[in-house]
């Protein structure tokens, strides 16, 4: 069943996608920022620009291309990521729009992965906030080129100059040249609300103004009022990109006040500087007015992206090995190279199933190939190791909801992949007759558990595979059965994270479930010595049960688990039912004995008993080893011991204090803090896991956003005897 096509796609453009036949002339560009920066709006603007739609879709309306799942137009929120591809001055670009709320942040690292440079989108209502900062962070640290578009210019308390004086300062703390406007903001008259609308802008470098103020672009020499805001914002700008020239005499010139550095010399250093990732112009967008082409800097933008965004060919050689991990050479961009290409989203299509989203590095992938499909590294992730010849199906672009054909995909492209029912994300495609594979990126953790339970027999029957399905396509989604609860357990990014999961397993593959309690995994030990006796005695007609034996117990270091020890002397316990004592006492010590946990790091020693010669028995001897067991706990003190953690959080110095605190409130113990880079600090914490359960949110709040932690098991100890009628109240209830 065909498509429709989308509302907004231009005419005769549906069936056609724009296609790249050499790396040179592709632009990968991820659009970076928080929910509600304007992201999804850019890329229409960008879509309408470059006259691949007719009409820009709204958020609102949720009828932009980006945002084509039915959840995301329901909640007005992007949730995957999504590609866009363009068309602008003969250069194909793939433009990556990604989730901005924290829940997805897999969704953004996929995209980082695909892009070879990044556009932080930033609002002048509401400036940079501090999980932007932190992806910045992410980029820097790999030298991914960098701009920066400031939106929402028409918000009533929108500043355009302090927001870039903003991203300046956050941007540009090592460098602060290095981050600079390319255009001032020129405003028209104000209205009843006193807000003047920015209706044009003014070139720094070029000296002309683009004036948008009748909904189409218009090039004109400034009035003198409008050359007036040049000058000093001009020089800094120009002294910015002489700083990272690789022509050293031009600093010399500009310092000499001799001859004009001409444009020309200029724009080829401004792009070459952000092609290099050096330096990170600022620029300003706007979506256009009903029944205009062209938003306010989107043709700005555009002619930045083509113009000084790097290309595919200066991506880095990529670093392969073959799938049994020897070394292989690295791979450069080249669409005549061997085939290496990487899934980095995979999703399910009603029609045609499994779709595959791949960023082929090497090679040019073709429709209808076999090729090598390798995942490794991700067997934490419920990811099996696996390596396999598959054939692909068709190759296309996609548009929204629609998949435009494509007759191939050279190294540096983007292009979905139909028919790879085992490709997974993060996997690697290469030739058969020569495998490679690619390290999977870094993936959150997930930390964030949801238990549930069928909601029938029908969903029982199909819950597994549907889950097995939503972890192919989300690799942020682990899915454990709790080895000691017995629970299924899937463990999410965070509540948006965890409702979106449980709507795609109602939605797309009609399964229900129950969400119940999260139990943690507590344990029972005896706090001291004990002996107990055991007598089972029954006659009833014919045979009878006949069993009586007598243990101590002793407790054992943590990690000891369960010793059983015979010291049966003279025979009073026939040889032939000792195994049966022990195996009654293990089967009442994984039952409980106090609140029903499982009896771990104790000692076991059968010292006497008693026998008969016709009436005893196996099961017999099963039962009177369960109820000595029970008799020397109640004349002991049963610990109940909990699960601890520990728990590594980094988070900024500006929230150190609520952080630990918080902490403290969760009967946690600080054992250590480090500094972690410029204005960080890693806090080091044993915490009992009964206290954690909710911690992956309630961190983002007291950090607002801005922290991060990993958890790992540590040991189980004592509950403090104030805490474990809490303890044991919460864990019957599940968490």
């Amino acid at each position: 069943m065909a498509e429709k096509a989308h509302p907004h796609t231009r005419p005769g453009a549906a069936a056609r996608a724009p296609v790249a036949d050499r790396p040179a002339a592709v632009r990968n560009v991820v659009l970076v920022g928080p929910s509600g920066s304007g992201k999804t709006t850019l890329v229409e603007a960008l879509a309408l620009t470059a006259g691949a739609v007719n009409r820009a879709g709204r958020v609102e309306d949720g009828s932009t291309v980006s945002d084509h799942d039915e959840t995301e137009r329901r909640t007005h929120r992007s949730v995957q990521l999504s590609l866009v591809p363009v068309e602008w001055d003969g250069i194909k670009i793939n433009l990556l729009d990604t989730p901005g709320y924290a829940d997805f942040v897999g969704e953004l690292r996929a995209g980082l992965r695909a892009a070879d440079a990044a556009l932080f989108v930033v609002s002048a209502a509401d400036g940079v906030d501090g999980a932007t900062r932190m992806a910045w962070e992410e980029c820097e640290a790999v030298g991914m080129p960098r701009a920066i578009v400031v939106t929402h210019l028409e918000a009533a308390r929108a500043d355009y100059d302090h927001t870039a004086s903003v991203c300046g300062e956050v941007f540009g703390a090592a460098d602060p040249d290095a981050v600079l406007p390319l255009y001032l903001p020129l405003h028209g008259p104000a209205g009843p609300d006193g807000h003047a609308p920015v209706t044009g802008l003014l070139g720094l470098l070029s000296r002309r103004a683009h004036d948008y103020a009748d909904g189409h672009r218009v090039e004109r020499d400034p009035d003198p009022a409008e050359s007036a805001l040049l000058d000093g914002a001009r020089d800094r700008l120009i002294e910015g990109i002489i700083a990272e020239s690789e022509d050293e005499g031009l600093m010399e010139q500009y310092l000499a006040g001799g001859a004009a550095i001409d444009l020309k010399t200029l724009v080829g250093d401004l792009e070459r500087a952000v092609a290099r990732g050096t330096f990170h112009p600022v620029l300003m967008a706007a979506p256009a007015p009903p029944g205009a082409r062209h938003g306010l800097g989107t043709v700005e933008l555009l002619e930045l992206i083509t113009g000084g965004f790097p290309t595919p060919l200066e991506h880095p050689p990529v670093e392969v090995t073959a799938p049994d991990g020897s070394p292989r050479p690295a791979l450069p961009c080249d669409p005549d190279g061997p085939l290496l290409a990487e899934v980095v989203k995979t999703s399910s299509d009603p029609y045609v199933g499994r779709v595959c989203l791949v960023r082929v590095f090497s090679g040019t992938l073709r429709p209808d190939e076999t090729v090598h499909v390798s995942g490794h590294g991700l067997a934490d992730r419920g990811h099996e190791d696996h390596d396999l010849d598959e054939r692909t199906g068709a190759l296309s672009a996609p548009f929204g909801r629609q998949q435009r054909p494509l007759p191939h995909a050279v190294a540096g492209d983007l292009a979905c992949v139909s028919k790879l029912t085992r490709a997974e994300t993060g996997d690697t495609l290469s030739a058969t007759d020569d495998p490679l594979l690619m390290t999977p990126w870094e993936m959150p953790d997930p930390l964030l558990p949801l238990a549930v339970e069928a909601h029938g027999k029908a969903d029982e029957d199909k819950l597994s595979q549907s889950l097995g399905r939503l972890a192919a396509e989300d690799p942020t989604l682990r899915v454990e059965q709790d080895p000691q609860t017995g629970q299924l357990v899937l463990w999410c990014l965070g509540e948006a994270h965890r409702d979106l999961t449980l709507e795609r397993l109602r939605a797309r593959h009609g399964v229900r479930v129950d969400a119940v309690p999260h139990r943690v995994g507590l344990r029972e030990t005896f706090a001291g010595p004990a002996g107990g006796r055991g007598r089972h005695v029954k006659q009833s007609g014919g045979h009878g049960q006949f069993a009586v034996c007598e243990i101590e117990v002793e407790p054992l270091p943590a990690g000891s688990g369960i010793e059983f020890v015979d010291k049966v002397v003279g025979g009073s316990v026939p040889r032939a039912f000792i195994p049966s004592v022990e195996k009654g006492v293990r089967a009442q010590a994984a039952r409980g004995l106090s609140a029903g946990f499982p009896l771990v790091d104790v000692r076991i020693t059968l010292r006497d008993g008693k026998a008969h010669a016709v009436d005893s028995s196996d099961a017999a001897f099963q039962t009177a080893g369960s109820l000595a067991l029970r008799e020397a706990a109640a004349a002991a003190r049963i610990d109940l011991l909990e699960p601890v953690a520990e728990l590594t959080v980094t988070v900024p110095d500006d929230y150190l204090g609520p952080v630990m605190g918080d902490l403290s409130g969760r009967r946690g113990r600080v054992v250590g803090t480090e500094a972690a880079g410029p204005g960080r600090t890693l806090v080091r914490a044993e915490v009992p896991e009964t206290e954690i359960d909710r911690y992956a949110v309630d961190l983002r709040s007291v950090s607002h956003g801005t922290g991060r932690f990993a958890r790992s098991y540590l040991r189980h100890e004592p509950v403090p005897p104030q805490f474990a009628d809490r303890v044991r109240e919460r864990a019957a209830k599940g968490g």
